[in-house]
């Protein structure tokens, strides 16, 4: 089974490159299965009903989170409609949407993905670990392939789910920082990793975001608004290769794509 993965969908710019990227990766690659990260495909913050459609009509099959999905207040009346519009699964239970889902494939194989947000430098929520062994413990009895998005500032507790998880999902994928990584492996027992697959959007920007705004920013420390650039615009993932029925990883390969002016 082929899996693919997109990095945070940045804006207009990042969604462009979906409609125009995913399909032919689906035809030229074999994909089976396609997850994205879309918190910041509405401007670079949250997500919106209409462009939850939009994305799902680029055929991804499942859409991941972080901690930007809650920035467009009318997420909260719509992302229950979608069952595989996902939220961390380590927000409070309360919290509507969900941050787990099994669907099948094309061809009827099951895929379990299950979204995590990471505590490091970010807001205090519950044990992504703990979390995550009760979410698995769950799809397991499913499905063996299992994609998780940890969404997460910091390398070592991405790196850290990563070894704790070795063995009982087929990937865990880091997502939130924009820059994509070049640890990419198997680890010993079967589970693909890399600290983050990337971005997906305009790259003449800092992680998505005009360069002069960021740069103001920096030098002045008085708050601004951040326009998302709109130059050199690429697609970047992986590309996992899973065994349907053992659930473990046989590659993990990065991709990067740019788009044509």
């Amino acid at each position: 089974m082929k899996v693919l993965f997109i990095g945070d969908i940045v804006g207009k710019p990042g969604r462009r490159a979906v409609s125009e990227f995913v399909p032919l990766l689906i035809s030229e690659r074999k994909i089976d299965f396609v997850i994205a990260n879309c918190e910041n495909a509405a401007a670079g913050f949250g997500v919106t009903r209409e462009i939850t459609e939009e994305l799902f009509g680029s055929r991804i099959d499942v859409l991941t989170s972080g901690n930007h999905i809650w920035n467009k207040k009318e997420v909260m009346d719509f992302i229950g409609d979608y069952e595989t519009l996902l939220r961390p699964a380590n927000y409070p239970a309360s919290n509507p949407g969900s941050g787990e889902v099994l669907i099948p494939t094309a061809k009827g194989e099951y895929v379990g993905v299950l979204n995590l947000a990471g505590r490091i430098f970010m807001k205090p929520i519950d044990c992504p670990f703990i979390t995550a062994k009760n979410k698995i413990a769950e799809l397991r009895k499913k499905t063996k392939v299992i994609v998780v998005d940890i969404h997460a500032e910091a390398t070592s507790e991405k790196r850290a789910l990563g070894w704790y998880l070795d063995g009982e999902v087929s990937a865990v994928l880091g997502t939130h920082t924009h820059v994509q990584t070049a640890d990419e492996e198997i680890l010993p027992q079967g589970t693909a990793y890399i600290s983050d697959v990337g971005m997906t959007g305009p790259f003449d920007s800092v992680i998505g975001v005009r360069k002069d705004a960021i740069i103001e920013r920096f030098l002045t420390q008085v708050p601004n608004k951040f326009d998302i650039a709109k130059g050199d615009i690429r697609l970047q993932g992986v590309i996992l290769d899973i065994d349907a029925i053992t659930g473990k990883a046989n590659s993990i390969e990065r991709i990067s794509i740019k788009l044509k002016e």
